[in-house]
């Protein structure tokens, strides 16, 4: 692993190939004028964000300010800097070659400046997904880790063989964009709406699925929160009583036994959590086959299954598109 402090830096599509001619890298903003009039503490640097910027939401203090004392503090000459650049599809690489530099002619309100020595510019197919990946970071300035000494291999001109590395990482990236979604979806199943309106989610869920579904009223329920059926009016078996749990956090035994015990002859029980569930509360499922436990991870693969036939509403609280990751590479003859 390599040791050398290694950059990662977006900068906006207007800048276009300006850096990399101009031999820079810059970052906003001129509200809070010449960083190095900042005492170098992130307190500090938070304070006068703060003072530039008085509407900024309280969460928002702490990661311009981050950005901005990184850039002017902690970034130090000989640092290596990756830049890539959106216009040709370059992988940039260089070395800070300068102390911080406040230049307000500037434009795009960038005028926190770093000179840069660009070394190598590598097109990006040369790189494995992963080192691509890391590059690709939602932040404007991140220290590069994970793929480090791919990125110095490159800058020395040695073999990077991409092919070998995207056969050991393809797996791992699309695992990740699985669990980074898979995130999105419980977090707003959790707070973007009431565990009221969690209930009738699921039960449109439910009608997607091809069953007819009412949400029982909202107290008073005796722990049944939806019914479902496969005929309109509801007479015909099985009539399935269903109990959400709008949580993350595990679901034990005796809860699933409430709701087994709310399940008359004939009829199906279905609980529904966000997070998970007990061993205990899973020991208990495999006794009673006519109960089902449905935690989070198996809510989100219905989610997937049935995600088309969502009504527009449900598809505005869960703004998915179809994408593609990459697959495990097959060899062929």
């Amino acid at each position: 692993m390599s040791k050398r402090t290694i950059w990662g830096i977006h900068m906006p599509r207007e800048h276009g190939l300006t850096p990399v001619q101009d031999g820079h890298v810059a970052i906003g903003w001129h509200q809070l004028g010449d960083l190095s009039q900042i005492k170098p503490t992130r307190e500090a640097f938070k304070a006068a964000y703060a003072r530039a910027f008085p509407n900024a939401k309280p969460g928002e203090i702490p990661v311009g300010a981050g950005l901005l004392y990184r850039f002017a503090v902690e970034m130090q000459p000989g640092d290596l800097v990756i830049f890539p650049s959106k216009p040709d599809r370059m992988v940039n690489i260089g070395v800070v070659d300068s102390p911080y530099i406040y230049d307000v002619s500037k434009p795009l309100n960038r005028p926190n400046i770093r000179r840069v020595a660009w070394l190598k510019h590598i097109p990006r197919t040369s790189f494995s997904q992963s080192a691509l990946n890391e590059i690709g970071s939602a932040l404007t300035l991140f220290q590069v880790s994970s793929n480090a000494d791919e990125f110095i291999a490159a800058l020395e001109g040695r073999s990077l063989e991409p092919e070998a590395l995207d056969e050991a990482s393809a797996e791992r990236v699309a695992e990740q964009v699985e669990e980074s979604t898979a995130d999105f979806i419980i977090k707003r199943l959790k707070t973007a709406q009431t565990a009221y309106q969690f209930e009738h989610f699921v039960a449109h869920l439910l009608k997607c699925m091809g069953y007819f579904a009412r949400v029982t009223q909202a107290s008073g329920d005796g722990g049944v929160d939806i019914i479902a059926h496969r005929d309109e009016l509801g007479f015909e078996p099985p009539i399935i009583k269903v109990q959400c749990k709008q949580i993350t956090s595990t679901v034990g035994r005796p809860e699933v036994q409430q709701l087994h015990g709310a399940i008359e002859h004939g009829e199906h029980g279905l609980f529904v959590t966000l997070g998970g569930f007990s061993a205990d509360a899973r020991t208990f499922e495999r006794t009673k086959p006519n109960l089902r436990l449905i935690d989070g991870e198996a809510l989100i693969d219905l989610i997937y299954g049935h995600y088309h036939q969502f009504e527009p509403r449900y598809q505005m609280l869960l703004p998915l598109k179809r994408s593609y990751t990459p697959g495990t590479v097959v060899a062929t003859d």
